[in-house]
């Protein structure tokens, strides 16, 4: 399995500084969480670790190999992204949606390997799509798009998934169940690297924790220990209480004081 790391990785854009000489490692294994408020560079991260963006200075390597000289095929084939705010304009059916997620596999000629089409129905189950798998995609509500998109992802089979809040838009039974799924793919030797605002999800499911605040790494290491009042109060300029009783942890914040 692949491990990503970024050495001194700056992004501008618009005159503005978006990653500021962050630097990072991402084990194999590793379910990162990335937190951090609005404009922290969180997706600017992702994008970067997925190749989609080309940085100012530093680089992102894949097992020590520079992205830049991993060609895009080899590349789509080893990582998927599942980008923020998903979208898709074209009425194909959720089932050919997900199978998207096989491009970089497909052979040149011919229909869909048997074992690829099993990949395909398995990623719709896991996702709670099967009954919607003949529906047009642009038909599903905003919920079970991000569900679409996530079974895509997993069709692929990747060896590094990256996701820009995978929860957003969902309910709490499939929030739940996606963060599940994105664990299961760490311990079987992947590395998962989502960013997340939902705290307790994070407290819950990541094995380790990167917080970014103003394009900087306030903290990175294990969420069990790095995930504290104090570095949630640095991070977000608000007090809060971290309660760690394993599967039920919970972060809570604390309501400014009305002015």
């Amino acid at each position: 399995m692949s491990r990503l790391a970024v050495s001194r990785l700056t992004v501008r854009r618009g005159g503005r500084t978006l990653l500021d000489g962050v630097s990072a490692a991402f084990p194999a294994g590793a379910f990162v969480a990335v937190v951090g408020p609005n404009g922290a560079g969180k997706s600017t991260l992702l994008a970067a670790l997925a190749g989609l963006i080309v940085p100012d200075a530093g680089e992102v390597t894949m097992d020590g190999r520079s992205l830049a000289g991993i060609g895009r095929a080899a590349l789509a084939r080893r990582r998927a992204y599942l980008p923020q705010n998903p979208r898709c304009e074209w009425p194909i059916s959720v089932e050919r949606l997900v199978a998207l997620g096989l491009t970089p596999s497909l052979p040149a000629f011919g229909g869909l390997p048997a074992a690829l089409a099993e990949r395909v129905e398995r990623a719709l189950e896991a996702c709670d799509l099967t009954a919607l798998k003949g529906q047009a995609a642009t038909t599903l509500s905003g919920g079970e798009l991000a569900r679409a998109m996530l079974a895509r992802t997993l069709a692929g089979d990747p060896e590094v998934l990256i996701a820009d809040e995978p929860t957003a838009g969902l309910d709490p039974r499939h929030a739940l169940d996606s963060m599940v799924r994105l664990q299961a793919l760490a311990r079987e030797g992947r590395l998962v690297v989502a960013a997340l605002h939902d705290l307790t999800l994070a407290a819950r499911f990541s094995t380790d924790l990167l917080a970014l605040r103003a394009g900087r790494v306030e903290a990175l290491g294990p969420t069990a220990a790095t995930l504290t009042a104090d570095l949630l109060e640095r991070t977000f300029d608000m007090r809060a209480r971290v309660s760690r009783t394993g599967e039920a942890a919970v972060v809570d914040f604390q309501a400014p004081a009305a002015r």
